[in-house]
C-alpha cells in the first residue's frame, strides 16, 4: 500500500514527451473502437487480477515502455496462451501498437496508456511470470538521472510482482544506465543475476524481438541485457 507522502508526492516522471506527431486517422480510430476492448482496468480504480483479465492463461507478461508494440506484438503471437500486459504513455506509441494487435489479429494483449508503475502497484504478489524492460528513457544527463525507471522502490516492487522462477529482462544501450540499473537490482532482495559470462549481457537472448528503436543505435553502446530470476 502507497505511504501518505507517496500519495502527496507522486514518482517522478520516468518517461519524456506523450505525444509527437498527429496520430493518423486510421490508428486514431482504434482508440475509439479497439482499446476500449484491451484496455487494461484502471489501477486507481483498485487491485487487479490478471487471472481475470485472461481466463486459462498460461503465464502473465508485463511489458514496461512498449514503444511502438512491435517487441510486445511479436511476443504476444509467438506465445499465444500467454497473457501480455503492455505500459505505454506515448500516445502515437500506443497507437502503433494498436494497429500492430489489430493486423495480427492478438487477443491476448492489454494496454496501459500510462505510467507503468501504478499498474505494478495494483497487481497481487507474485503474478507475473515475466516482466520486461526494453530500452528505457534513459535520462543520461547526471542531473536527471533521479527520473531514471529502475529505482529501489520500484526493484523491490517488481520482485514483489514477480512468481518464484519469473524472469526480469532489462535492455539498454546506454553502460551507465546499465551499471547503475545493475547495482541496484543485485541488491534487491529476491533477485538473482543469471549472467555467468560477459556473452551473458552482450549477446540478445534467443527469443528477443529487434525493433526499429533498437536499429537506430541511439545510446553509447551495444545493447547490454541483463537478465533477472526471482528466486
Amino acid at each position: 500500500m502507497s505511504s501518505p507522502d507517496a500519495l502527496r508526492h507522486p514518482p517522478l516522471r520516468s518517461f519524456g514527451r506523450i505525444k509527437s506527431r498527429a496520430v493518423k486517422p486510421r490508428q486514431a480510430a482504434l482508440f475509439d473502437t479497439l482499446l476500449p476492448t484491451i484496455r487494461l482496468p484502471d489501477p486507481a480504480a483498485g487491485p487487479i487480477d490478471p487471472a481475470a483479465l485472461m481466463p486459462g492463461a498460461t503465464e502473465v507478461w508485463l511489458e514496461i515502455g512498449f514503444g511502438g508494440g512491435e517487441h510486445l506484438a511479436a511476443q504476444a503471437a509467438r506465445n499465444p496462451r500467454a497473457l501480455m500486459i503492455g505500459c505505454e504513455p506515448f500516445i502515437n506509441g500506443v497507437a502503433s501498437a494498436l494497429r500492430h494487435v489489430e493486423e495480427g489479429g492478438l487477443t491476448n494483449v492489454r494496454l496501459h496508456a500510462d505510467d507503468a508503475r501504478a499498474v505494478v502497484t495494483a497487481l497481487p504478489d507474485a503474478s507475473l511470470d515475466r516482466v520486461m524492460i526494453l530500452f528505457p528513457d534513459p535520462w543520461h544527463k547526471a542531473r536527471h538521472n533521479k527520473r531514471r525507471l529502475i529505482q529501489p522502490d520500484f526493484a523491490a516492487e517488481l520482485a514483489r510482482v514477480l512468481k518464484p522462477g519469473g524472469r526480469l529482462r532489462f535492455v539498454t544501450d546506454w553502460k551507465d544506465y546499465a551499471d547503475q540499473a545493475l547495482e541496484r537490482l543485485l541488491k534487491t532482495p529476491g533477485l538473482t543475476w543469471l549472467a555467468e559470462v560477459a556473452d551473458d549481457w552482450r549477446t540478445a537472448p534467443a527469443d528477443h524481438v529487434v525493433t526499429r528503436y533498437e536499429e537506430k543505435k541511439l545510446g553509447d553502446s551495444p545493447p547490454i541485457f541483463l537478465e533477472f530470476r526471482r528466486d
